[in-house]
């Protein structure tokens, strides 16, 4: 009986050289899912939050932003794409979005380094009027080349993946044509930057402060008389609807005043990316993106022209003895540009013969 019960209980126990294997099964049950969830987890695709304070169907959003993001998808095989914010849809100001972007609230912003003042010196630059070409792709070739050149360290806070011209801002106004700098005289004008405000006070006009989505009402209820606004970005706010006269200088001359505008992505974000996809980042950066806008923008001032001659507006351009009237009327703030850089340990005179020299090279390009 003692043998039989020894050989039941043998019979009816796990071995020790069976039991080993079912742990060990049973543990790489667990262990699979946390392993295959880990590699989607790195397999998921990367989303940029990409913020501007222009509309969904401006220009820029439909021929730079939407392009350059389709872009990046199709590069990076699907594994990187864009949640566009158009509006300024994440909140805040135009002013605003460099912080935005610095602080990680958005991955890639498009807004003016003009609206942060003081924040980017060397870039002020670009600002002085009479510079820069008057079209989009030369005056944003030049931009570029400037800002590698010479002002690099203002944008050691973010990673700068493009900067561009903003177009020449024409003078729009509601009733009043102005074809000379006297005409000017006593208008309150809307102006887009500091530059732009020291440009109009010195010609006698009063600048008005006033963000671009209320400068269309501004100008229909008499608040302002127009407003200093690059061709493009008129029918994008409807300011076409309510002026009749936009002046501008002549092809072969620089620009009244050029406001930079610049593709901006944090830092962190990028360095966080594997490298394939830092390479379509850079693929797609640069002169790429600078030429891409830059093209963008020219086709934008051909429809706006083209738009608005059917409206019936009139297009003035100014004289040369005109022209140059303005330029010499508004020689100051280009003089006391210089002397506040200085203050700030830069080299205001070499900087501001820089842009006026990149500006020659690019002119009639």
């Amino acid at each position: 009986m003692k043998s039989t019960r020894n050989h039941k209980l043998l019979s009816t126990a796990t071995p020790r050289w069976h039991s080993t294997p079912n742990r060990m099964l049973a543990g790489l049950t667990l262990a699979l899912p946390a392993l295959f969830g880990a590699a989607a987890t790195q397999a998921q695709t990367v989303t940029l939050k990409y913020s501007h304070f222009l509309p969904a169907n401006s220009g820029f959003n439909q021929k730079v932003a939407l392009p350059w993001c389709a872009a990046i998808e199709k590069d990076s095989g699907g594994k990187m794409k864009c949640q566009l914010y158009p509006s300024l849809a994440l909140g805040g100001t135009p002013a605003q979005l460099a912080d935005q972007v610095k602080n990680g609230v958005a991955d890639v912003v498009w807004t003016s380094p003009s609206y942060s003042t003081g924040r980017f010196p060397r870039t002020e630059a670009l600002e002085l009027p009479f510079t820069l070409p008057g079209d989009g792709l030369a005056a944003s070739r030049a931009m570029w080349d400037y800002v590698q050149q010479h002002a690099m360290a203002d944008f050691k806070d973010f990673k700068l993946l493009a900067i561009h011209s903003g177009g020449n801002s024409v003078i729009s106004t509601a009733s009043k044509p102005i074809l000379s700098a006297d005409d000017i005289k006593g208008l309150k004008l809307r102006s887009p930057s500091r530059f732009a405000a020291l440009f109009l006070s010195s010609l006698g006009s009063t600048p008005v402060n006033m963000p671009l989505a209320q400068v269309t009402e501004g100008i229909s209820k008499g608040v302002i008389d127009g407003a200093m606004i690059p061709w493009e970005v008129l029918p994008a706010i409807k300011v076409d609807e309510v002026t009749k006269y936009h002046m501008e200088g002549m092809a072969h001359q620089p620009g009244f005043i050029q406001t930079p505008m610049a593709v901006m992505m944090n830092k962190a974000k990028y360095d966080s990316l594997a490298p394939e996809l830092k390479a379509v980042i850079d693929k797609h950066s640069g002169q790429a993106l600078v030429d891409l806008t830059g093209k963008a923008w020219d086709e934008g001032i051909a429809d706006t022209r083209k738009k608005l001659a059917g409206q019936g507006n009139k297009t003035l351009v100014i004289k040369d003895a005109d022209y140059n009237a303005l330029k010499k009327t508004t020689a100051s703030v280009e003089a006391d540009w210089i002397k506040q850089a200085n203050a700030r340990g830069l080299d205001g005179s070499q900087l501001a013969a820089a842009v006026h020299g990149i500006g020659s090279k690019y002119l009639g390009k």
